[in-house]
């Protein structure tokens, strides 16, 4: 993977090779940001700058044996760790990263890097509520793989992807770890929820914020395709949100059912927030509870995009709004319930809910309590 192979980020991808030609390799880096910014891609590119003996103009050579063993998963000193889980496992099975090493390097050639924590799941079969973990055994074998001397490059490489999947146990040997690394041996951290790690391991880590990939970005990606005008690319870039994967559906049509399903979900509860209806308010949560953990952070993030267009249309920017049909019919309605007095307070309910989801909180708890929230500041209008 070569920096030009990562989709946008210019200008960090320019930092990043500077660093390296500059001699300023931080032992431990933290990469933060969705998956579908290209993080994880991004991070791997920067190990191969790294370890290739060739690189010129500010990226990899791509040809030599170094280059050619990372674009197969498969250099002897760069390692792997991410969340693994099995189910119907046998007592006393140990079940680390290199279990499913294969299923790894599949799913990043069929995906190029940019792929979701619940496609990654889907690979490893293991339903709907079931979820991967990093336990300390797989610790102990990080701690054992980097005790040997490098093989054939000048650095060793550990990525670590989702590290906010690790137990209490797990987390505590790393960050023994960080503390006294070895010499010429690289730590990168690739998290989707920084806030979730141990203050302790993010203070040891340097941060390379991966942002949003721009809309111009994105509109080329879809004009290379060839496949929509240009009106329909200027508008799924800007729908995408900065996200490849997100892009990909919105090419691909696969979103239209689900997004039309956020939609309703969106609708209802702020219909039933402005009558101040309760009960219903509690069959809206059993609602979104009953949905999967993906689909329960999507519809979050239909959520926040709404407000924001409503609020838009509030503010009379409606030009530069990019909703249409069912969408634009009811943001056009509902927008004068959503002005200053509100629009951060909801938004920051549904941060709070987010996070709250995503560290295993009670869905039936937490979409009750967002409900009653949001009605709070709906109704109160």
């Amino acid at each position: 993977m070569k920096f030009c192979d990562v989709i946008g980020h210019d200008d960090l991808k320019r930092r990043l090779a500077a660093q390296i030609d500059a001699g300023r390799v931080s032992h431990a880096q933290l990469f933060t940001g969705a998956a579908g910014y290209g993080t994880l891609p991004l991070a791997l590119a920067y190990v191969q700058y790294l370890f290739c003996p060739n690189r010129h103009d500010g990226d990899s050579c791509g040809e030599c044996p170094s280059c050619r063993q990372i674009a197969e998963l498969a250099h002897p000193d760069l390692h792997f760790v991410f969340p693994v889980n099995k189910r119907e496992k046998r007592s006393g099975e140990v079940i680390t990263s290199d279990t499913f090493i294969e299923e790894w390097r599949a799913i990043w050639h069929d995906t190029r890097g940019v792929f979701s924590t619940e496609e990654w799941y889907d690979r490893l079969d293991l339903g709907k509520t079931m979820k991967g973990l990093i336990t300390a055994k797989e610790s102990e074998e990080i701690i054992r793989k980097l005790s040997f001397k490098s093989y054939s490059a000048e650095y060793k490489a550990m990525i670590i992807w989702l590290p906010e999947a690790m137990n209490q146990e797990a987390a505590n040997k790393i960050l023994k770890i960080l503390e006294e690394p070895w010499e010429k041996t690289l730590f990168i951290l690739v998290s989707e929820h920084p806030e979730l790690l141990l203050q302790t391991i993010t203070s040891r880590t340097q941060e390379v914020a991966v942002g949003r990939i721009d809309v111009e970005t994105l509109e080329q990606v879809v004009r290379s395709r060839g496949e929509h005008s240009e009106v329909e690319a200027r508008n799924m870039a800007r729908l995408a949100g900065g996200s490849l994967l997100e892009l990909h559906e919105l090419m691909r049509g696969e979103s239209d059912e689900a997004r039309h399903q956020y939609f309703e979900l969106f609708c209802r509860l702020m219909r039933l927030s402005y009558t101040d209806n309760h009960l219903e308010l509690f069959d809206w949560a059993d609602d979104m509870a009953a949905l999967t953990r993906e689909g329960q952070r999507q519809f979050f993030l239909h959520a926040v995009r709404l407000l924001r267009e409503s609020y838009m249309l509030h503010a009379g920017l409606g030009s530069i709004s990019y909703l249409w049909g069912e969408e634009a019919a009811f943001c056009s309605k509902f927008a004068p319930y959503i002005g200053n007095q509100n629009i951060e307070i909801l938004v920051d309910d549904i941060e709070r809910a987010m996070a709250q989801i995503a560290q295993n909180g009670s869905p039936r708890i937490v979409f009750t309590h967002f409900a009653l929230a949001v009605s709070k500041q709906i109704n109160r209008l």
